[in-house]
């Protein structure tokens, strides 16, 4: 089979963790790698090329009319976690609307947005089981990932709003790994035999991938020229209470009602009251189409997932 041609590809939000160890095989594979993001990234490979602007600013656009990229990877979103509910719908909706209509303005040929698989929101009637055929339901659920949703649908509104730019939105389970960042990595803390506050009476089931196998996905999909929405999953399940024993977290299951109060008493980290449904019920997906169409397998298993996170705390 020939390889994949060479290509000169975009990525936004580059100095986030995956996306660094993406940009960076991604140039080992010889392809022509450029980057966007606020944060710079200072240790940057001299092969990877990035321009420390605001996706949202006329500088980023000026990186699209110069360089005319084949490809877009688009990682520049922002959880609850680290910006304001304001912020979170400039960067994540405005931006994505920013960076699809350069897509369209200046060419390029390809775009994946890496979403999450939480958009489609933990609820106690939702199926065990969500397939790219359920509406995504976090705003419901959980308001605070509203803008993450719109992001996603914006993206997803690319396949008939520009037809001729072959779109793929990507929905990702948890992802762990050497960075240390991302939603689950911190809930589970950085320290091993940190204590992780859950809810008495639920241990829902977790869905979690290594980093790694989130880059070697998104390279797939590029290679693939995939088209569509798609889930993307690693090892099965297994639930909260597994988990965490096996990274070295000792879980303190709390009532409910008194979750708030134990938690700041005890100076743990804790979950606002919409967020809490994320560790009482599962959102588990199914990834079939997305290993069909792209040949796609996770190279780690959960064994050996969870024994590398415990090897990277502290």
């Amino acid at each position: 089979m020939s390889k994949p041609p060479k290509m000169k590809i975009l990525i936004t939000g580059i100095s986030g963790g995956i996306a660094r160890q993406l940009a960076q095989k991604l140039a080992s594979m010889g392809h022509e790698v450029l980057g966007i993001d606020r944060r710079p990234w200072h240790d940057a490979p001299s092969n990877v090329k990035v321009f420390n602007v605001d996706i949202r600013k006329r500088p980023a656009e000026d990186v699209f009319r110069h360089h005319k990229p084949d490809a877009l990877i688009h990682m520049a979103t922002v959880t609850h976690l680290t910006a304001s509910q304001e912020e979170r719908y400039r960067i994540n909706l405005g931006g994505t609307q920013t960076i699809f209509e350069h897509c369209h303005t200046y060419g390029v040929k390809q775009a994946l947005f890496i979403g999450r698989h939480t958009v489609y929101g933990a609820a106690a009637d939702a199926p065990l089981y969500r397939n790219e055929a359920e509406p995504p339901l976090a705003t419901a659920t959980y308001p605070a990932l509203a803008d993450l949703v719109a992001a996603d649908l914006f993206a997803g509104s690319a396949l008939w709003r520009y037809p001729q730019l072959n779109t793929a939105v990507l929905r990702l389970a948890y992802t762990l790994g050497p960075s240390l960042r991302g939603t689950l990595a911190s809930f589970l803390g950085e320290e091993k035999g940190q204590t992780v506050p859950t809810i008495l009476g639920f241990d829902p089931l977790f869905q979690v991938m290594h980093e790694s196998d989130a880059v070697d996905a998104i390279i797939a999909a590029l290679e693939t020229k995939l088209r569509g929405v798609f889930n993307v999953a690693g090892p099965p399940p297994i639930p909260l209470s597994v988990l965490c024993k096996k990274v070295n977290r000792v879980t303190l299951p709390l009532p409910e009602p008194l979750y708030n109060l134990i938690t700041r008493r005890l100076s743990l980290s804790s979950l606002p009251l919409s967020a809490r449904k994320h560790i009482k019920y599962p959102v588990v997906i199914q990834d079939k189409a997305f290993r069909e169409q792209t040949n796609y397998q996770p190279r780690i298993g959960q064994e050996e997932l969870l024994k590398s996170f415990k090897s990277y705390s502290r």
